[in-house]
């Protein structure tokens, strides 16, 4: 768990916005009933709306379920398990963040996909359409055009099926800016869920509509540049997400003679520092490696398929590229009150290898950052790896209205 801030005021630490349209909270509690009070405690006041949280996959899931029922009632709550947590003092592990989102200033809708294998075109539809009619019928009032609307999704990170169920999402919401998180589960790789409806699911998404007249920016970012080294997919098994070969041998062998390490050396440290893209137009969608395969193979977190090439990518600073990209959404929308950001855990841990980790939370608590390590990033329908992406909320409505 990082502190960077011992001296932090713990009523800050425990509410960051004690007043307004949101509130931030995070308890450390490791049992889940006493946690869920904390964060009630915090979050409740009679405009509450819905609660969005991230918690650690070293709770009691079933515990969890019940207290979040048992404590808001009729509010909604949606969430996941995590790769670990950015809470009001930055990057944290083994609790639990909330934000409450007031009703006077969000109209909030969910809905869940439980069925990932069998999401199409047709349900998509009838689900954003659903999300937007329910939005409508909420405070605050959408006439005059003056009300926006982002989708928030947060998928099981062990799916395998994020690419083909945001690709279907993407076609429904149209206009509609989207972005996300895949749950993790502490970098165990074992069993990884998301929240609604008042339980843990499995092989399932949530879909979250938010509508408000606060200004906002859906944004995604990463610090990675290509470099000139590239590597051929040329056996695949593109069901699993698993390479077997890489320039016709096999694949950990030739990665591992890419980095300079030798395959026994290959970890989940040796994938944040080395990354590989695949370049589509002018821009490079990061790829990330999961792990190395008894078998001599390697798993990604994102789609490959035989054919595809992958370059070799370099970090450029990773601090000073995200404060540049916070500065620029400072400029655009004034301070923020708030983002929710997914970032990458891989990111996380070369922040770790390069003794950053405690500058990076306060980077991330300076500009008011709640949300979590992923397993995998969404932004505008695409499944992504190594990135920051999230919202940002003003605090002033636009001129005019």
């Amino acid at each position: 768990m990082s502190a960077p801030d011992a001296a932090l005021d713990p009523l800050l630490d425990a509410s960051t916005h004690a007043a307004g349209p949101m509130r931030a909270a995070v308890s450390r509690l490791a049992d889940a009933e006493d946690a869920v009070a904390e964060l009630d405690r915090a979050l409740r006041h009679p405009g509450l709306g819905f609660v969005l949280f991230f918690c650690s996959a070293d709770y009691s899931l079933s515990a969890l379920s019940r207290a979040f029922t048992h404590t808001f009632g009729e509010v909604p709550v949606v969430g996941c398990t995590t790769a670990g947590e950015i809470t009001p003092r930055g990057y944290e592990r083994g609790c639990i963040v909330a934000l409450g989102l007031d009703a006077a200033a969000f109209s909030v809708s969910c809905a869940l996909v439980d069925d990932l294998d069998r999401f199409d075109l047709p349900e998509a539809q009838q689900l954003v359409e659903g999300l937007i009619d329910d939005c409508r019928g909420r405070p605050p009032d959408p006439s005059e055009g003056v009300e926006r609307r982002f989708a928030l999704t947060l998928l099981d990170g062990l799916s395998s099926r994020e690419e083909q169920v945001l690709a279907t999402l993407e076609a429904a919401l149209g206009r509609i800016p989207s972005f996300g998180g895949s749950a993790g589960d502490d970098n165990r790789l074992a069993h990884t869920h998301v929240y609604a409806g008042g339980r843990f699911h499995d092989r399932a998404a949530v879909v979250v509509m938010v509508a408000t007249r606060l200004p906002f920016e859906v944004f995604t970012t990463h610090h990675l540049r290509p470099l000139d080294h590239k590597l051929v997919v040329t056996r695949a098994d593109s069901e699993t997400r698993r390479v077997l070969e890489l320039n016709a041998l096999p694949a950990a062998e030739e990665y591992a003679r890419l980095v300079g390490v030798p395959v026994a050396a290959l970890d989940a440290a040796t994938f944040a520092r080395h990354p590989l893209a695949v370049r589509i137009a002018e821009a490079h969608y990061v790829r990330s490696v999961q792990r190395v395969n008894a078998d001599g193979s390697l798993s990604f977190y994102c789609a490959v398929e035989t054919g595809i090439v992958l370059t070799a990518m370099q970090s450029a600073p990773l601090l000073e590229q995200l404060e540049a990209v916070f500065a620029g959404l400072v400029e655009r929308l004034g301070e923020p009150t708030l983002i929710i950001g997914c970032d990458c855990f891989l990111r996380r841990l070369e922040l770790e290898g390069r003794d950053q980790l405690e500058a990076a939370s306060r980077l991330l608590g300076h500009y008011g950052v709640i949300g979590f390590n992923t397993y995998g990033e969404q932004h505008h329908g695409m499944h992504l790896n190594q990135t920051f992406t999230g919202v940002a909320i003003g605090s002033a409505l636009p001129r005019g209205d």
